[in-house]
């Protein structure tokens, strides 16, 4: 299994439970593992042949910023979801921080697996 990741990718959204959540956009921070298999790609030299995660970062600023969740629980389901239905990814790992959201620490969020690694 190879991996494909974006880490420290920044996106504002609105996010929160409070009404002051709800009225403000906060950052969001994604670092994301995907599974698979970059012999194809590297062998032909072919960006068509592997995860392209520019076009994956991409989709993913749009999504988490057009949203409004609640919970960072529920928005790191809907991007997992996202991710294997869109880019056909088996298996991904995501940690999603809300930095900020408790002074005292550097960053709160949640980190999930979904899939099947190969």
């Amino acid at each position: 299994m190879d991996i494909v990741y974006i880490r420290g990718l920044q996106v504002e959204t609105v996010i929160g439970i409070y009404d002051w959540e709800r009225a403000i956009r906060q950052t969001l921070c994604v670092d994301l593992e995907m599974a698979t298999d970059i012999r194809a790609a590297a062998r032909g030299d072919d960006i068509e042949r592997t995860l392209n995660y520019k076009a994956i970062s991409d989709r993913l600023i749009e999504f988490i910023s057009d949203s409004e969740f609640l919970l960072l629980e529920a928005l790191a389901e809907e991007i997992a979801t996202l991710l294997m239905d869109e880019f056909s990814v088996p298996w991904l790992r995501l940690k999603l921080g809300k930095p900020g959201a408790v002074p005292q620490a550097q960053d709160v969020g949640v980190v999930i697996e979904r899939g099947e690694a190969f």
